[in-house]
């Protein structure tokens, strides 16, 4: 008895009990302020729009977990976008094959930055700035700043607009590498050492982990998945341009942390990840479904993006403030009881 309170106590600590809360807080007022929010078709709008922030999420989770961190893949993004354009519409390559390629060009991406901060030793937050800006430019000059590439083939488009057994294609395919991801970094010795690396780099050496191989992974994985969501994307907007992906990279890690894993790498959970992609994803259809006259005096479109920056971010805190709080009270609570 005394064993299933503390194990109750415990879970109620936990940053995933708390995201699962503000999920349930956030239907609940969508659903009351917005029209049909919980309508089938509405609910496969939210994953069908949100599929690639939520594929970055999970391809970032690794890297934060060994202490880095990727500010590129948004841009990533952008370059595969438009080098899949150029690859379908120039090259005349079947979507497939440049789909391959887009995702092999996005973890040569990765590789660079791997290069840089596991080989170089030059620190996460600045390389990955740099690429920031170099991938974008590249995206840029190949369009030569305004060109995009369309009228690609409606098999393709399918893969972004239609369903499979009611469900929105993409999100098959997102599925099946979140339970790749979480294999990964729950199930192998590789994934356990991104742990370990992100808690002691110094200390996983003397323990025989190669840290320089396993963080260049993590990054060279992040990249292959950009390249893959930027395919999902021009196949759901059915257009390759250059400024794909912008933005994408601060939605995936503000995922990231609000689901748990820590900045400094160390801790985290896959499934806190999913949590937290997935308190973004609703926020962001809520407050593009609510209508001038029931919170505002004037259209909600004009402000969703400025309103959904805010609230992404005071969803953040919140979520970071109230964890210890919850493990305080715990903790109270249990000296209480002793």
């Amino acid at each position: 008895m005394t064993s299933a309170r503390s194990s109750l106590k415990s879970l109620f600590a936990r940053h995933e009990f708390v995201l699962l809360a503000v999920i349930v807080l956030e239907v609940i007022l969508f659903q009351q302020l917005g029209r049909r929010f919980l309508d089938g078709a509405n609910v496969s709008n939210i994953f069908r729009h949100s599929v690639e922030i939520g594929l970055l999420a999970l391809a970032m989770t690794p890297v934060i977990l060994t202490g880095g961190i990727d500010l590129s893949v948004g841009s990533m993004m952008g370059l595969c976008a438009v080098c899949f354009g150029m690859l379908v519409k120039q090259a005349e390559m079947s979507p497939l094959l440049a789909g391959v390629l887009s995702i092999g060009i996005g973890a040569l991406g990765g590789g660079l930055n791997a290069f840089l901060i596991a080989r170089m030793k030059l620190p996460p937050l600045i390389v990955t700035l740099g690429t920031f800006s170099l991938f974008r430019g590249l995206a840029e000059a190949l369009t030569e700043g305004s060109k995009s590439y369309s009228g690609f083939s409606p098999s393709f488009l399918a893969l972004g607009n239609s369903d499979i057994a009611g469900i929105p294609a993409q999100l098959w395919i997102f599925l099946v590498v979140a339970i790749g991801i979480w294999l990964l970094v729950h199930r192998t010795t590789l994934g356990r050492s991104f742990r370990a690396i992100g808690y002691s780099p110094e200390g996983s050496r003397y323990a025989g982990i190669p840290v320089e191989r396993n963080v260049s992974l993590a990054y060279i994985l992040a990249g292959a998945v950009a390249g893959l969501a930027a395919v999902i994307l021009v196949s759901r907007l059915g257009e390759a341009r250059a400024n794909a992906g912008i933005g994408y990279e601060l939605l995936a890690i503000t995922a990231v942390v609000l689901g748990g894993t820590s900045i400094f790498g160390g801790s985290g959970t896959i499934a806190g990840t999913l949590l937290g992609y997935l308190a973004i994803a609703i926020l962001n259809n809520g407050l593009k479904r609510i209508t001038a006259h029931e919170i505002f005096d004037r259209p909600i479109s004009s402000v969703s993006n400025e309103m959904s920056g805010m609230l992404t971010g005071v969803l953040l805190l919140v979520a970071l403030a109230a964890v210890p709080v919850l493990k305080s009270i715990a903790a109270r609570r249990s000296r209480a009881g002793t």
